[in-house]
């Protein structure tokens, strides 16, 4: 017998963790200059309307590759608040 599925609240409780992550990562990438417009030759409005989502986009990516922690520590917080 395989190992059994996670229960609902802790699928939501990891999503959560991750979509956390990937914000924090986001705004990471933006201060380090990701995103940003590379002046007369770049996309225009459109890359402006769009770097964001972008920027977000990879973010997630990061996170879903492993990421740096952030998730594992926010789900122990959880599952010790859950247990205690």
């Amino acid at each position: 017998m395989g190992p059994s599925a996670p229960s609902p609240s802790r699928a939501l409780a990891t999503e959560a963790a991750v979509q956390l992550e990937a914000t924090f990562l986001a705004e990471m990438l933006k201060s380090a200059g990701f995103g940003a417009t590379r002046g007369a030759f770049g996309g225009g409005a459109g890359e402006d309307q769009f770097s964001s989502m972008l920027v977000r986009e990879q973010a997630l990516q990061i996170t879903r590759a492993g990421g740096i922690g952030l998730t594992e520590i926010l789900m122990q917080g959880l599952v010790a608040d859950q247990d205690g």
